[in-house]
Protein backbone atom coordinates (compact mmCIF):
# COMPACT_ATOMS: atom_id res chain seq x y z
CA UNK A 1 0.00 0.00 0.00
CA UNK A 2 1.58 3.34 -0.93
CA UNK A 3 1.67 5.84 1.51
CA UNK A 4 -0.65 8.49 -0.44
CA UNK A 5 -3.25 5.09 -0.43
CA UNK A 6 -2.71 5.28 3.26
CA UNK A 7 -3.28 8.61 4.00
CA UNK A 8 -6.48 8.58 1.40
CA UNK A 9 -7.88 5.57 3.55
CA UNK A 10 -6.96 6.95 7.24
CA UNK A 11 -9.21 10.26 5.81
CA UNK A 12 -12.05 8.39 4.49
CA UNK A 13 -12.50 6.29 7.79
CA UNK A 14 -12.70 9.63 9.55
CA UNK A 15 -15.51 10.73 7.06
CA UNK A 16 -16.91 7.78 8.05
CA UNK A 17 -17.16 8.29 11.56
CA UNK A 18 -18.26 12.02 11.11
CA UNK A 19 -21.08 10.86 8.89
CA UNK A 20 -21.93 8.31 11.67
CA UNK A 21 -22.57 10.81 14.01
CA UNK A 22 -24.27 13.22 11.98
CA UNK A 23 -26.68 10.63 10.99
CA UNK A 24 -27.34 9.90 14.82
CA UNK A 25 -28.21 13.80 15.33
CA UNK A 26 -30.79 13.86 12.43
CA UNK A 27 -32.10 10.73 13.80
CA UNK A 28 -32.20 12.71 17.28
CA UNK A 29 -33.81 15.54 16.22
CA UNK A 30 -36.54 13.81 14.27
CA UNK A 31 -37.63 12.84 17.88
CA UNK A 32 -37.67 15.76 19.93
CA UNK A 33 -41.53 17.28 19.36
CA UNK A 34 -42.98 19.87 21.62
CA UNK A 35 -41.48 23.61 22.78
CA UNK A 36 -40.93 24.02 26.29
CA UNK A 37 -43.88 25.64 28.20
CA UNK A 38 -43.15 28.41 30.06
CA UNK A 39 -46.30 28.81 31.65
CA UNK A 40 -46.56 25.34 32.82
CA UNK A 41 -43.20 25.57 34.82
CA UNK A 42 -43.65 25.95 38.17
CA UNK A 43 -40.62 27.84 38.21
CA UNK A 44 -38.77 29.01 35.09
CA UNK A 45 -34.91 29.14 35.69
CA UNK A 46 -32.64 31.79 34.14
CA UNK A 47 -28.94 30.89 34.08
CA UNK A 48 -26.73 33.68 34.00
CA UNK A 49 -23.26 32.62 32.59
CA UNK A 50 -21.11 35.81 32.68
CA UNK A 51 -18.62 34.39 30.17
CA UNK A 52 -14.90 35.92 30.04
CA UNK A 53 -12.91 39.26 29.07
CA UNK A 54 -16.36 42.33 29.06
CA UNK A 55 -18.66 39.20 29.07
CA UNK A 56 -19.41 39.31 33.14
CA UNK A 57 -19.72 43.06 33.38
CA UNK A 58 -22.33 43.26 31.05
CA UNK A 59 -24.11 40.32 31.84
CA UNK A 60 -23.92 41.62 35.53
CA UNK A 61 -25.72 44.69 34.63
CA UNK A 62 -27.87 42.88 31.99
CA UNK A 63 -29.09 40.59 35.26
CA UNK A 64 -29.73 43.77 37.31
CA UNK A 65 -32.17 45.21 34.41
CA UNK A 66 -33.59 41.71 34.11
CA UNK A 67 -34.39 41.84 38.38
CA UNK A 68 -35.80 44.75 38.08
CA UNK A 69 -37.91 43.93 35.63
CA UNK A 70 -38.76 40.74 37.06
CA UNK A 71 -38.61 41.89 40.67
CA UNK A 72 -42.66 40.54 41.40
CA UNK A 73 -42.18 37.15 39.29
CA UNK A 74 -38.77 37.16 41.71
CA UNK A 75 -40.80 37.60 44.56
CA UNK A 76 -43.61 34.83 44.23
CA UNK A 77 -40.91 32.16 43.09
CA UNK A 78 -42.05 32.29 39.32
CA UNK A 79 -38.78 32.90 38.26
CA UNK A 80 -34.75 32.51 40.25
CA UNK A 81 -31.46 32.84 38.76
CA UNK A 82 -28.82 30.62 38.62
CA UNK A 83 -25.34 31.79 38.50
CA UNK A 84 -22.96 29.83 35.96
CA UNK A 85 -19.14 30.51 36.17
CA UNK A 86 -16.91 28.37 34.49
CA UNK A 87 -16.58 29.65 30.94
CA UNK A 88 -14.09 31.55 31.25
CA UNK A 89 -10.77 30.67 28.48
CA UNK A 90 -8.78 29.66 31.31
CA UNK A 91 -10.91 27.22 32.68
CA UNK A 92 -12.06 26.30 29.32
CA UNK A 93 -8.60 25.88 28.60
CA UNK A 94 -7.63 24.20 31.44
CA UNK A 95 -10.23 21.59 30.86
CA UNK A 96 -9.27 21.00 27.22
CA UNK A 97 -13.10 21.35 26.34
CA UNK A 98 -15.12 24.16 24.72
CA UNK A 99 -17.33 23.25 27.90
CA UNK A 100 -16.38 21.94 31.12
CA UNK A 101 -18.78 18.89 31.59
CA UNK A 102 -19.98 20.14 35.21
CA UNK A 103 -20.69 23.95 33.62
CA UNK A 104 -22.26 22.21 30.91
CA UNK A 105 -25.01 20.33 33.39
CA UNK A 106 -25.33 23.04 35.06
CA UNK A 107 -26.25 25.06 31.73
CA UNK A 108 -28.75 21.82 31.28
CA UNK A 109 -30.07 22.49 34.58
CA UNK A 110 -31.68 25.62 33.52
CA UNK A 111 -34.62 27.09 31.12
CA UNK A 112 -33.11 29.70 29.89
CA UNK A 113 -30.11 30.61 29.53
CA UNK A 114 -28.18 34.71 29.72
CA UNK A 115 -24.84 34.49 28.29
CA UNK A 116 -21.93 36.64 28.05
CA UNK A 117 -19.43 36.36 25.06
CA UNK A 118 -16.88 34.08 25.33
CA UNK A 119 -13.36 33.93 24.05
CA UNK A 120 -12.69 31.49 20.98
CA UNK A 121 -8.75 30.57 20.73
CA UNK A 122 -7.20 32.14 17.50
CA UNK A 123 -3.57 30.83 16.09
CA UNK A 124 -0.97 32.13 18.26
CA UNK A 125 -2.78 32.68 20.90
CA UNK A 126 -1.86 30.96 24.21
CA UNK A 127 -5.02 28.55 24.33
CA UNK A 128 -5.21 25.19 23.22
CA UNK A 129 -7.47 25.00 19.81
CA UNK A 130 -10.77 24.36 22.02
CA UNK A 131 -13.60 24.58 19.66
CA UNK A 132 -16.04 27.80 20.23
CA UNK A 133 -18.07 27.58 23.33
CA UNK A 134 -21.25 29.16 21.26
CA UNK A 135 -21.04 26.53 18.85
CA UNK A 136 -20.37 24.04 21.88
CA UNK A 137 -23.46 25.13 23.78
CA UNK A 138 -25.72 25.42 20.17
CA UNK A 139 -24.91 21.42 19.33
CA UNK A 140 -25.01 20.21 23.22
CA UNK A 141 -28.81 22.22 23.99
CA UNK A 142 -29.60 21.30 20.19
CA UNK A 143 -29.87 25.28 19.69
CA UNK A 144 -31.05 25.13 16.17
CA UNK A 145 -32.31 28.85 15.37
CA UNK A 146 -30.29 31.95 15.92
CA UNK A 147 -32.62 34.69 15.69
CA UNK A 148 -31.48 38.64 15.36
CA UNK A 149 -33.70 41.31 14.54
CA UNK A 150 -32.21 44.85 13.45
CA UNK A 151 -34.30 47.81 13.70
CA UNK A 152 -33.62 51.39 11.99
CA UNK A 153 -36.73 53.25 11.80
CA UNK A 154 -35.35 55.92 9.95
CA UNK A 155 -33.95 53.81 7.54
CA UNK A 156 -37.26 51.69 6.80
CA UNK A 157 -35.25 49.20 8.40
CA UNK A 158 -37.33 46.09 9.70
CA UNK A 159 -35.34 42.60 9.49
CA UNK A 160 -35.59 39.50 11.17
CA UNK A 161 -33.03 37.17 10.73
CA UNK A 162 -33.50 33.00 11.46
CA UNK A 163 -30.07 31.45 11.00
CA UNK A 164 -29.78 28.03 11.40
CA UNK A 165 -27.59 27.16 14.28
CA UNK A 166 -26.25 23.77 14.05
CA UNK A 167 -25.90 22.83 10.96
CA UNK A 168 -23.96 23.79 7.79
CA UNK A 169 -19.82 25.05 7.40
CA UNK A 170 -19.58 25.06 11.48
CA UNK A 171 -21.80 21.88 12.32
CA UNK A 172 -17.89 19.71 11.90
CA UNK A 173 -16.04 22.94 11.20
CA UNK A 174 -13.67 21.81 14.28
CA UNK A 175 -12.92 18.48 12.31
CA UNK A 176 -11.77 19.36 9.16
CA UNK A 177 -9.02 16.88 7.37
CA UNK A 178 -5.85 17.95 6.40
CA UNK A 179 -5.12 15.35 3.97
CA UNK A 180 -1.46 16.41 3.21
CA UNK A 181 0.46 19.12 3.51
CA UNK A 182 -1.04 20.41 -0.03
CA UNK A 183 -4.50 19.13 0.66
CA UNK A 184 -7.24 20.09 3.71
CA UNK A 185 -10.78 19.31 3.45
CA UNK A 186 -13.87 20.72 5.46
CA UNK A 187 -17.31 19.51 5.34
CA UNK A 188 -20.90 21.22 5.13
CA UNK A 189 -23.94 19.34 6.63
CA UNK A 190 -27.57 19.36 5.90
CA UNK A 191 -30.27 17.65 7.25
CA UNK A 192 -33.47 17.43 5.81
CA UNK A 193 -34.96 18.23 10.01
CA UNK A 194 -32.90 20.95 10.35
CA UNK A 195 -33.82 22.66 7.02
CA UNK A 196 -37.41 22.22 7.82
CA UNK A 197 -37.57 23.12 11.20
CA UNK A 198 -35.50 26.63 10.78
CA UNK A 199 -37.49 27.95 7.69
CA UNK A 200 -40.57 26.48 9.89
CA UNK A 201 -39.60 28.89 13.05
CA UNK A 202 -39.15 31.75 10.23
CA UNK A 203 -42.48 31.36 8.60
CA UNK A 204 -44.75 30.42 12.04
CA UNK A 205 -43.17 34.21 12.92
CA UNK A 206 -43.40 35.98 9.82
CA UNK A 207 -47.07 34.66 10.49
CA UNK A 208 -47.30 35.69 14.37
CA UNK A 209 -46.08 39.42 13.38
CA UNK A 210 -47.87 40.16 10.38
CA UNK A 211 -44.26 40.33 8.25
CA UNK A 212 -45.33 39.88 5.00
CA UNK A 213 -41.85 38.28 2.98
CA UNK A 214 -40.16 35.32 4.04
CA UNK A 215 -36.34 35.82 1.84
CA UNK A 216 -34.50 32.40 1.86
CA UNK A 217 -30.52 33.31 1.17
CA UNK A 218 -28.15 30.22 0.02
CA UNK A 219 -25.47 30.28 -2.41
CA UNK A 220 -27.53 27.32 -4.12
CA UNK A 221 -26.53 27.47 -7.68
CA UNK A 222 -22.89 26.64 -6.66
CA UNK A 223 -22.87 24.64 -3.18
CA UNK A 224 -25.48 22.68 -4.88
CA UNK A 225 -26.30 19.77 -2.66
CA UNK A 226 -26.31 21.31 0.85
CA UNK A 227 -27.12 24.55 -0.09
CA UNK A 228 -29.56 23.76 -2.37
CA UNK A 229 -31.65 21.00 0.41
CA UNK A 230 -31.81 24.18 2.36
CA UNK A 231 -33.22 26.30 -0.56
CA UNK A 232 -35.33 23.28 -1.96
CA UNK A 233 -36.66 22.82 1.68
CA UNK A 234 -37.32 26.47 2.83
CA UNK A 235 -39.88 26.97 -0.54
CA UNK A 236 -41.58 23.66 0.13
CA UNK A 237 -42.33 25.17 3.85
CA UNK A 238 -43.75 28.53 2.30
CA UNK A 239 -45.82 26.92 -0.21
CA UNK A 240 -48.16 26.32 3.53
CA UNK A 241 -48.08 29.93 4.38
CA UNK A 242 -49.62 31.40 0.92
CA UNK A 243 -50.31 34.74 2.84
CA UNK A 244 -46.74 35.06 3.00
CA UNK A 245 -44.57 36.07 -0.26
CA UNK A 246 -41.44 33.83 -0.31
CA UNK A 247 -38.57 34.80 -2.51
CA UNK A 248 -34.71 33.90 -2.64
CA UNK A 249 -31.31 35.44 -2.86
CA UNK A 250 -27.72 33.87 -2.99
CA UNK A 251 -26.08 35.25 -0.48
CA UNK A 252 -23.62 37.46 -2.59
CA UNK A 253 -25.76 39.55 -3.87
CA UNK A 254 -27.63 40.05 -0.66
CA UNK A 255 -25.04 41.67 0.85
CA UNK A 256 -25.17 44.60 -1.77
CA UNK A 257 -28.69 44.48 -1.88
CA UNK A 258 -28.70 45.58 1.68
CA UNK A 259 -26.72 48.62 1.27
CA UNK A 260 -29.39 49.43 -1.80
CA UNK A 261 -31.38 52.17 0.14
CA UNK A 262 -34.40 51.07 -2.28
CA UNK A 263 -33.73 47.81 -2.18
CA UNK A 264 -33.35 46.76 1.50
CA UNK A 265 -36.58 48.02 2.62
CA UNK A 266 -38.41 45.17 0.61
CA UNK A 267 -36.47 42.89 3.02
CA UNK A 268 -38.59 41.64 6.31
CA UNK A 269 -37.55 37.81 7.44
CA UNK A 270 -34.46 35.92 6.33
CA UNK A 271 -33.99 32.57 6.64
CA UNK A 272 -30.43 31.41 5.64
CA UNK A 273 -27.50 28.52 6.58
CA UNK A 274 -25.27 28.63 9.37
CA UNK A 275 -22.20 30.33 8.20
CA UNK A 276 -24.04 33.24 5.71
CA UNK A 277 -26.43 34.00 8.77
CA UNK A 278 -23.09 34.97 10.57
CA UNK A 279 -21.92 36.72 8.10
CA UNK A 280 -24.97 38.67 7.17
CA UNK A 281 -26.24 39.20 10.59
CA UNK A 282 -22.92 41.29 11.52
CA UNK A 283 -23.53 43.47 8.70
CA UNK A 284 -26.54 43.67 9.21
CA UNK A 285 -25.64 44.75 12.67
CA UNK A 286 -23.59 48.16 11.73
CA UNK A 287 -27.12 50.00 10.37
CA UNK A 288 -28.30 50.05 13.84
CA UNK A 289 -25.11 51.47 15.00
CA UNK A 290 -22.83 48.41 15.06
CA UNK A 291 -22.51 44.83 16.83
CA UNK A 292 -22.72 46.22 20.08
CA UNK A 293 -26.16 47.24 19.52
CA UNK A 294 -27.25 44.21 18.51
CA UNK A 295 -28.39 40.77 20.86
CA UNK A 296 -29.20 37.53 19.46
CA UNK A 297 -31.21 34.84 20.62
CA UNK A 298 -30.90 30.91 20.09
CA UNK A 299 -33.86 28.99 20.75
CA UNK A 300 -34.58 25.07 20.66
CA UNK A 301 -37.43 23.26 22.20
CA UNK A 302 -36.20 22.65 25.18
CA UNK A 303 -33.62 25.45 25.80
CA UNK A 304 -32.99 28.89 24.70
CA UNK A 305 -29.55 30.99 25.15
CA UNK A 306 -29.48 34.96 24.62
CA UNK A 307 -26.52 36.76 24.30
CA UNK A 308 -24.32 39.60 22.35
CA UNK A 309 -23.24 38.83 19.06
CA UNK A 310 -20.04 40.71 19.60
CA UNK A 311 -16.88 38.97 20.92
CA UNK A 312 -15.23 39.56 24.48
CA UNK A 313 -13.27 42.07 24.21
CA UNK A 314 -9.81 41.21 25.80
CA UNK A 315 -8.15 44.05 24.67
CA UNK A 316 -10.59 46.34 26.56
CA UNK A 317 -10.15 44.68 29.93
CA UNK A 318 -6.00 44.64 29.62
CA UNK A 319 -6.33 48.56 29.38
CA UNK A 320 -8.68 48.32 32.21
CA UNK A 321 -11.69 49.93 30.65
CA UNK A 322 -14.03 47.36 31.21
CA UNK A 323 -16.33 49.31 33.48
CA UNK A 324 -17.17 51.18 30.15
CA UNK A 325 -18.32 48.19 28.27
CA UNK A 326 -21.36 48.88 26.38
CA UNK A 327 -24.48 46.41 27.63
CA UNK A 328 -26.62 47.27 24.59
CA UNK A 329 -26.38 44.38 22.84
CA UNK A 330 -26.78 42.21 26.51
CA UNK A 331 -29.99 44.28 26.89
CA UNK A 332 -31.13 43.88 23.50
CA UNK A 333 -31.05 40.08 23.73
CA UNK A 334 -33.04 40.76 27.04
CA UNK A 335 -36.32 42.05 25.26
CA UNK A 336 -35.72 38.35 23.50
CA UNK A 337 -35.38 36.50 26.36
CA UNK A 338 -38.71 38.36 28.32
CA UNK A 339 -40.90 37.68 24.93
CA UNK A 340 -39.69 34.07 24.75
CA UNK A 341 -40.37 33.35 28.36
CA UNK A 342 -44.23 35.35 27.66
CA UNK A 343 -43.61 38.19 29.37
CA UNK A 344 -43.93 40.46 26.35
CA UNK A 345 -45.28 43.53 28.39
CA UNK A 346 -41.75 43.90 29.80
CA UNK A 347 -40.17 43.08 26.63
CA UNK A 348 -42.40 46.02 24.93
CA UNK A 349 -40.92 48.27 28.11
CA UNK A 350 -37.51 47.39 27.76
CA UNK A 351 -37.11 47.69 23.80
CA UNK A 352 -38.96 51.55 24.18
CA UNK A 353 -36.38 52.20 26.42
CA UNK A 354 -33.50 51.08 25.18
CA UNK A 355 -34.94 53.02 21.66
CA UNK A 356 -35.09 55.94 23.41
CA UNK A 357 -31.64 55.78 25.31
CA UNK A 358 -29.78 54.89 21.98
CA UNK A 359 -31.83 56.63 19.17
CA UNK A 360 -34.05 59.47 20.81
CA UNK A 361 -33.11 61.27 24.35
CA UNK A 362 -29.46 59.90 24.35
CA UNK A 363 -28.65 61.66 27.90
CA UNK A 364 -25.46 59.15 28.39
CA UNK A 365 -23.47 57.80 25.46
CA UNK A 366 -21.20 54.80 26.03
CA UNK A 367 -18.01 55.25 24.51
CA UNK A 368 -15.96 52.38 25.42
CA UNK A 369 -13.52 55.09 27.46
CA UNK A 370 -13.61 57.47 29.80
CA UNK A 371 -15.43 59.80 27.82
CA UNK A 372 -18.32 57.89 28.11
CA UNK A 373 -20.86 56.50 30.71
CA UNK A 374 -20.07 53.54 32.22
CA UNK A 375 -21.67 50.13 31.93
CA UNK A 376 -23.62 50.72 35.40
CA UNK A 377 -24.75 54.01 34.47
CA UNK A 378 -26.21 53.07 31.79
CA UNK A 379 -27.82 50.22 33.39
CA UNK A 380 -29.41 53.40 35.62
CA UNK A 381 -30.31 54.93 32.54
CA UNK A 382 -32.37 52.45 31.15
CA UNK A 383 -34.32 51.23 34.56
CA UNK A 384 -35.22 55.02 35.14
CA UNK A 385 -36.18 55.38 31.65
CA UNK A 386 -38.74 52.37 31.89
CA UNK A 387 -39.41 53.42 35.27
CA UNK A 388 -41.02 56.94 33.93
CA UNK A 389 -41.97 55.67 30.79
CA UNK A 390 -44.50 53.33 32.24
CA UNK A 391 -45.69 55.92 35.24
Amino acid sequence: MSDETKIIDEAVEKFRSLMEQQLARAKKIKEDKDFTDYDALDTIVIGICGGDGIGPIITKESERVLAFLLKDEVARGKVTFKEIDGLTIENRAACNKAIPDDVLEELKSCHVILKGPTTTPRAGDPWPNVESANVAMRKALDLFANMRPVKVPEEGIDWTFFRENTEGGYAVGSHGVNITDDLAVDFTVATQEGCERIARLAYEYAKKNNKGKVSIITKANIIKTTDGKFLKTAQKIGEEYPDIVTDDWYVDITTAKLIDPMRRKDFKVFVLPNLYGDIITDEAAEFQGGVGTAGSANIGKKYAMFEAIHGSAPRMIKEGRGQYADPCSMLRALVMLLSHIGYQNEANALEAALDKCMFEEKKLTITGRDDGCTCEEFGNYVMETITEMTK
